[in-house]
This record gives structure tokens, C-alpha cells and sequence, in this order.
């Protein structure tokens, strides 16, 4: 009989943000694969866990997937874990998952803490949507070219950026997306939790005056404004189009794509009025 492989969700910093489930699940399954072992086991040893542990990295994810697979065949229960919060969320995992549902291994997730959502949730910023990019690419070009990606996303945008990086990135920002609100949440629920909100000039210049910048950091930005409809009557914007030079039938199509109507609304609207030229 195939085993289970459990996805299961941990602390991002605060040991008691774990669900009585995940410890179940924990203290239950024949295996627990860790990003880091050494770091799953103060969590293991809180709760006093013990269960064997075995390294499931990005270095090693290839080789590791097909020996985990094998003994998920052979009957195991297996869960899988990060060092913090949900699995594969910028984060090992992918390769094992797929290789389960390919061998009709049921993958069963454990949900909890994640950096994304608790960041998001004291933002301040938006919440009806938002596009977690993972983590931002270390090289400036290869930063703005994304950033510019998405400059015209009606969404809040949320990245994970390492400290080191962290103002390099706001500054890309500041250049790319101007001044759009800004915030810098970092060391979710640990001791030193702390929220830096502002443009990305005022959050970069409150944090390049610090002697040093530490700690993991989650990385929001307010979503593109969107322009305020049009609300010039039709007859006077087409009129305004055929002013300045543009065709009446180009004029007509144009303001029809731009307010959303059909040509033909917009050209009966105009036939109860004259059009210059």
C-alpha cells in the first residue's frame, strides 16, 4: 500500500505559530524531510517530536526526490517542511511533489504560517489582490526589467529581497514605479518585528541611515493607480479627436475602444450631432 506525503507549513519565527495538526502530522509520519535538519530540530524538539529526519535541500533535490518517492511507494508517510513557513513557496519541494502525484501518491497540504500573507495582512497596502514574485534578481537590469513587468499591475506586488539587497531594490523602485507606497516588513513575529512604511525614497533613506540591516524581509508595493475613467460627454471626444486632425470614423473607433462601447453606439451618439470638419 502507496504511503502520504504531508506538505506541512511552520513557524516563520514565533515557535507557537504552528497548528495543532502540523504537530500531529509531525509527531505521526515515519519520515520528515527538511530543508535544514539542524533548524527543523528546535522545532522538533520543542514540541518533542521524535521522528527521524532526512536533508531535502535545493542542492540535493533531484537525487533526494526519486529516494522519497521510492519509499512513499513502499508504504512511508512522509512530510515535507522548509525552514519556515509553507513549502515550495520560494522554497524545495516542486520535484517531490510532482513525483507523488505521478505515482498516485495522495499529497495532502498542511496549511500555517506564511511571511506572504502576514505581511500583506498589516500592510496597509491593498488586499483584493496581490502577485507574489518570489524573491527579486540580484542584478539591477535584471531587477527593472521586472519591476517594469509588472508596472501596470492592479495589484499589490509582494517579493521576498535578502537584507544585503534590500536597498539596491528600493531603489530600482524609486526609478521604475516612482513614488508608490512602500513597505518593508521584516522579522515577521520575532522579537524585532518591525513595519517601515512610506514612498520607496523615504523607506530606503530610513533604513541606509542604520548601521546595519538584518533579518528576513518581505518586500510589498502599493499597485498601479488606475487612471480615472473619462467622463467628457461622447459627442465632445470625438468631436476633440476630429479637431485635432484624426479621421471621423477613426475618431469614432477610437473613443468606442477607449469607453468600452461598440462603434456603432458611439456613431449613432454622434449622428444626432453635427461633427466639425
Amino acid at each position: 500500500m502507496a504511503g502520504r506525503l504531508y506538505v506541512v507549513a511552520t513557524p516563520i519565527g514565533n515557535l507557537e505559530d504552528i497548528t495543532y495538526r502540523a504537530v500531529r502530522v509531525l509527531g505521526e509520519a515515519d519520515l520528515i524531510a527538511c530543508e535544514d535538519t539542524r533548524q527543523t530540530r528546535k522545532l522538533l524538539d520543542h514540541y518533542e517530536i521524535r521522528k527521524p529526519t532526512i536533508s531535502y535541500h535545493e542542492h540535493n533535490e533531484t537525487g533526494r526526490s526519486a529516494e522519497l518517492a521510492e519509499r512513499l511507494c513502499a508504504g512511508e508517510t512522509i512530510a515535507l517542511v522548509s525552514d519556515a513557513g509553507v513549502p515550495l513557496i520560494s522554497d524545495p519541494g516542486y520535484r517531490l511533489v510532482r513525483a507523488a502525484l505521478e505515482l498516485g501518491i495522495p499529497v495532502e497540504p498542511v496549511p500555517g504560517a506564511s511571511a506572504v500573507l502576514a505581511a500583506l495582512s498589516a500592510s496597509g497596502l491593498p488586499t483584493d489582490a496581490f502577485h507574489f514574485g518570489g524573491f527579486l534578481p540580484p542584478k539591477a537590469g535584471q531587477r527593472a526589467r521586472v519591476l517594469k513587468s509588472l508596472a501596470d499591475e492592479t495589484a499589490t506586488l509582494v517579493f521576498y529581497e535578502a537584507p544585503h539587497r534590500i536597498l539596491e531594490a528600493l531603489e530600482t523602485i524609486e526609478q521604475t514605479l516612482g513614488s508608490r507606497p512602500v513597505v518593508v516588513a521584516r522579522e515577521l513575529t520575532k522579537v524585532h518585528e518591525e513595519f517601515v512604511r512610506g514612498a520607496a525614497s523615504e523607506v530606503r533613506a530610513e533604513l541606509a541611515a542604520r548601521d546595519a540591516i538584518k533579518g528576513e524581509i518581505t518586500l510589498l508595493i502599493g499597485k498601479a493607480i488606475e487612471p480615472a475613467p473619462d467622463t467628457t460627454p461622447i459627442e465632445d471626444a470625438v468631436a476633440d479627436l476630429v479637431r485635432a486632425g484624426t479621421p471621423r470614423m477613426d475618431a469614432i473607433k477610437q473613443v468606442a475602444r477607449n469607453r468600452g462601447l461598440s462603434k456603432r453606439d458611439v456613431y449613432e451618439r454622434c449622428l444626432k450631432r453635427p461633427l466639425p470638419g
